[in-house]
């Protein structure tokens, strides 16, 4: 008989463990905040922290997730693949519940790995880099933001139906993100069945100084539109140089360069510059509040991707109510399953990690501000 109770003990102890196992047994709820919070491209990641630390801020005050404060670990990666390494070595070191970034698809591209092995969820607002998602090597990989072919498709389209552009430039900065997106313009430009041709495709190295002799090669092809696939430094001499030479064709990029850091360093040289980004989502309730809430606590108007990271987190937050676990498998099918509200709509993720019915549309700089461009294409 006490064989058979210390058994039944044992037994009981075993199955509470088990159902308890990704429970929130922990003191806080650890989310590890990787990106670029410092460097050139702080511009994407900073906005993307922000966003965080408003949603974190917010559960945190209404007394945090049954009872369980969340708490945010920070890396930066300054947007480099090596550092975007680093940076998850530490987060999964300091044990990490999930993941709201990286921010460029280069630094996730070389960190997934390491959360895969690990099992830990991640939400990017902004790695666009479609094998991501395509490849099935990271399925507990999700972001709030479409990828590049979606992107390149767009931008192919602008340049072939709206502008009519007859010779195209490709220009891009030889990264995963940049250099992806260049390439899926080419391909779709290629396979449109117009007489639209690729005069020039080729790379530049981020952080030059001076692009005055690739601008004059590209002068050279007789281009009517330049795509440029990159980031708004680089993006912001271009258009400056191409202004001193009083050059007259189009500059058409992606959300790399959709940002206010742009206008700051192009200034009037970004007049006129075309590129595509996520929908504005400013006329929804939840997206005035969490931009006043910025403004409030940052005294300044959000930047590039934070609507995007506020939903990332907000979907995390919402997977970890729901299953009231950090188990990895069990967020990973509420953030495929259960829709949430979030400052770019109501949000789910397909299998593959892609948010459903997200979509790019094009900007142009007028005025010194970014406005959409009404854009029918054709079926």
């Amino acid at each position: 008989m006490y064989g058979k109770t210390w058994l039944g003990i044992v037994a009981v102890a075993v199955l509470t463990f088990s159902s308890m196992h990704g429970a929130f047994a922990a003191e806080t709820i650890r989310l590890g905040v990787p990106g670029a919070h410092s460097g050139d491209l702080a511009g994407y990641g900073v906005p993307a922290y922000n966003a965080a630390q408003l949603v974190v801020d917010e559960v945190n005050a209404k007394g945090g997730i049954n009872g369980k404060k969340i708490e945010i670990i920070a890396q930066d990666d300054q947007c480099k693949p090596e550092l975007g390494t680093n940076a998850a070595t530490k987060l999964l070191a300091d044990n990490v519940d999930v993941v709201m970034g990286h921010t460029c698809s280069g630094a996730t591209k070389a960190a997934l790995p390491l959360y895969t092995d690990k099992k830990i969820v991640v939400v990017s607002p902004s790695a666009t880099s479609p094998e991501l998602t395509q490849s099935g090597s990271f399925p507990l990989f999700f972001r709030t933001t479409p990828s590049d072919d979606a992107q390149g498709k767009l931008g192919a389209d602008f340049v072939v139906q709206h502008l009519k552009a007859k010779k195209v430039a490709i220009l891009h900065d030889k990264g995963d993100y940049g250099k992806g997106y260049a390439q899926f313009v080419k391909e779709f430009i290629e396979k449109s069945g117009t007489d639209t041709k690729i005069v020039f495709f080729d790379g530049l190295t981020p952080g030059g100084v001076d692009y005055t002799p690739i601008i004059q090669k590209i002068a050279r092809s007789g281009a009517d539109t330049i795509v440029f696939g990159g980031y708004y430094p680089e993006a912001s001499k271009l258009v400056t140089i191409m202004q001193s030479r009083k050059m007259k064709v189009n500059f058409v990029s992606e959300d790399g360069v959709k940002t206010e850091a742009f206008l700051k360093l192009a200034g009037k040289a970004g007049e006129g510059v075309y590129a595509s980004s996520s929908r504005d989502y400013s006329d929804l309730p939840m997206t005035k509040a969490a931009v006043a809430a910025h403004e409030k606590k940052f005294s300044s108007a959000p930047g590039q991707f934070f609507m995007q990271a506020y939903a990332a987190t907000q979907a995390i937050v919402n997977a970890l109510e729901k299953t009231g676990s950090t188990d990895s498998q069990a967020i990973a099918k509420a953030l495929r399953t259960e829709y949430v509200d979030t400052t770019i709509g109501k949000i789910r993720f397909d299998e593959k990690g892609d948010t459903v019915g997200a979509e790019f549309v094009m900007f142009q700089v007028v005025n010194g501000k970014f406005v959409e461009v009404p854009f029918k294409r054709a079926q």
